[in-house]
């Protein structure tokens, strides 16, 4: 701090009172006006890629096609999820628009009695050319090397690019998670008490409380699960291949003041999927030494994995 500034400070602090909040804590202010510290918050946020869809099974990449829908494996994955959730109190659904994902929530939606929010915001990356085209396909075009090493600066041709689906789905769910700003506290009273047998239960409005603590389930897709993911972690955009999230899957990261915490990732119930993963395989079965591609095993699947 300058000079200047601590000179400043001192002034100020030597021109404030000393109140009590209603909460009991001492607060700085003008005398009989009370600044009680802010109630604190948690927001758990449960992240719910949708079950596997037509799309997935054809090695397809999906995008924003219309008419994808799960198929007969995805809506068995979607009746699993509202079990697998039974116990979990669920305070808001929230929901990319497609079909796949609505599809996925509905069996959770009629066993919670929640109505289904749709956000624009967290819908599947807008791949513009590239949506429809077999990944096989897609593997061999310049722009595979950028996605898969350059997240940040991919732009798909007609489409949006990957920093703008990171931007577009940080900002949902913030908007989500930071609980709206309370009423002031009302003034402290000339004594300066609380009043008789005041308690947490019944301080004003306005009065520093227990916190607020919600959920919030939100179903996406994979590379923008993946891009919040990364957010969570502190992690650049261009390591967010890092990070496998597969239909079904549900992650769960808690929001707090101060920071996120990552509590899972990619948790599907399960460990068969482990074995293998299909990734999409170069047009050319066998690639000259010299080609720079890498085998395709080290490769992420644009959109998420397919199973």
């Amino acid at each position: 701090m300058s000079a200047s500034g601590g000179t400043a400070g001192t002034e100020s602090a030597a021109a404030m009172t000393t109140s009590t909040a209603p909460n009991g804590s001492l607060s700085p202010g003008p005398a009989g006006l009370a600044r009680p510290e802010p109630r604190s918050w948690v927001t758990t946020v449960i992240l719910l890629r949708h079950g596997r869809s037509t799309a997935n099974t054809s090695g397809v990449l999906a995008g924003r096609t219309p008419g994808i829908n799960l198929d007969d494996n995805g809506r068995s994955q979607a009746t699993g999820i509202a079990d697998r959730l039974a116990d979990v109190a669920i305070d808001r659904i929230v929901s990319s628009p497609l079909e796949r994902c609505q599809q996925t929530l509905a069996p959770l939606a009629a066993a919670t009695g929640l109505t289904v929010e749709v956000d624009e915001r967290l819908a599947e990356v807008d791949y513009g050319d590239w949506a429809g085209r077999p990944l096989r396909e897609l593997a061999t075009e310049p722009l595979w090397r950028t996605v898969q090493h350059h997240a940040s600066a991919t732009v798909f041709p007609g489409g949006e690019s990957l920093a703008g689906v990171s931007a577009r789905a940080v900002e949902a769910v913030r908007a989500l998670v930071v609980p709206p700003p309370e009423e002031p506290a009302p003034p402290v009273p000339p004594d300066g008490s609380d009043g008789p047998d005041a308690t947490d239960a019944d301080a004003p409005d306005g009065a520093a409380k227990g916190p607020i603590a919600r959920t919030v389930l939100i179903c996406s897709h994979g590379d923008v699960i993946k891009a919040l993911l990364a957010d969570a972690l502190g992690l650049h955009l261009d390591s967010f291949q890092r990070i496998v999230v597969a239909p079904a899957s549900l992650s769960v990261i808690r929001y707090t003041p101060l920071r996120p915490f990552v509590e899972r990732i990619n948790d599907t119930g399960e460990l068969r999927s482990l074995g293998s993963h299909p990734v999409p395989r170069l047009q050319r079965e066998d690639p000259p030494p010299e080609d720079p591609q890498p085998v395709a095993a080290s490769d992420a699947v644009p959109g998420g994995v397919t199973r």
